[in-house]
């Protein structure tokens, strides 16, 4: 069993002043270094409109590489803008993944779009950035990864990786969708497709985790890395029904591997849960899991999926 020491929470959003369209949630954490800051993205909302309506940006926090509870810096204004009128994320880019690539840092992210018989759908852009990471412009108009006849809606959570010359994108992809209480639900799985230069994919089109707590668990954000000679997977998953909150909320879990396509899961292993109060009492999810330094760290979400920001923990021994 991993034990991971709970930190604290650097970055809360409600903080935050003089930015309007950062209001609430610093979702789905991912992390680019640099010598003296780690630079922290995440997604954010502004308040909700007069339709109740959330649109959703994604920006990002350096926090000081020497202390890492202590915000630098925090970013003017999106990383990318909302897409046009009609295209797949107008109303939406959460979460994001990003990597360095030679000269430019990519950035792969969720699109949003609103539906009529359910809330919404999702596909995957990419973007790409010449200034260091502070603001990214899109590959094009549409998505470099978007549902089709085995994957038919929800393509979301992408983590990007490259292992022996070769790009790996994690993702999940929706099974279906259930009415709960009148309310439509998604059930998402786990996926992966590679690529030789990360914007044509190969898909494997195949689930990589079994479900667990039931056959319509809901996986998410499958970050993937290498260590002492295997691949470890953190991820997060919940019951497909009255999942907002308590025991059946979000929980993180944990897979391993030697190849990168057959994944073996053992969710006791995963050595991180709920606190017994605060702001993460409820649930646990988003894990992004980063070394530093000597260090091993875990970026994660807590309550309502990080509506008040994320936090760190770090890794208290080896990763076996």
């Amino acid at each position: 069993m991993f034990r991971w020491k709970k930190l604290g929470r650097p970055f809360v959003p409600q903080e935050v002043q003089g930015r309007g369209w950062l209001k609430e949630f610093a979702q789905a954490p991912a992390t680019l270094f640099f010598d003296d800051f780690v630079r922290v993205y995440f997604s954010c909302r502004p308040l909700m409109d007069g339709s109740g309506q959330y649109v959703s940006y994604s920006a990002f926090v350096d926090l000081d590489r020497a202390d890492l509870l202590k915000v630098v810096r925090i970013a003017d204004q999106p990383i990318l803008p909302l897409g046009g009128i009609g295209e797949f994320d107008e109303f939406g880019t959460y979460p994001v993944s990003v990597i360095r690539a030679g000269g430019e840092v990519r950035a792969y992210y969720a699109g949003w779009t609103r539906c009529e018989s359910v809330p919404f759908n999702v596909a995957i852009g990419m973007a790409r950035s010449m200034n260091g990471g502070v603001t990214f412009t899109k590959h094009g108009p549409g998505p470099i990864l978007s549902y089709s006849l085995h994957e038919p809606f929800v393509l979301s959570g992408p983590k990007i990786r490259r292992f022996n010359d070769l790009w790996y994108l994690w993702y999940i992809a929706g099974r279906k969708w259930k009415k709960v209480d009148g309310k439509s639900e998604p059930v998402y799985k786990i996926r992966m497709a590679t690529s030789d230069d990360g914007i044509y994919w190969r898909r494997l089109g195949r689930d990589l985790i079994e479900s667990r707590i039931e056959e319509d668990e809901a996986q998410a954000s499958p970050d993937v890395f290498e260590a002492n000679g295997k691949y470890h997977m953190f991820f997060c998953y919940r019951h497909s029904t009255h999942f907002r909150g308590g025991d059946r909320g979000y929980r993180i879990g944990y897979a391993w591997s030697t190849n990168l396509f057959d994944w073996t899961r053992d969710d006791s292993k995963a050595g991180i849960t709920v606190s017994a109060e605060g702001w993460d009492s409820e649930m646990i999810s988003y894990p992004h899991v980063f070394a530093l330094d000597g260090q091993t760290y875990m970026a994660y979400l807590g309550n309502q999926v990080g509506r008040h920001g994320f936090g760190l923990a770090v890794l208290e021994g080896a990763l076996d």
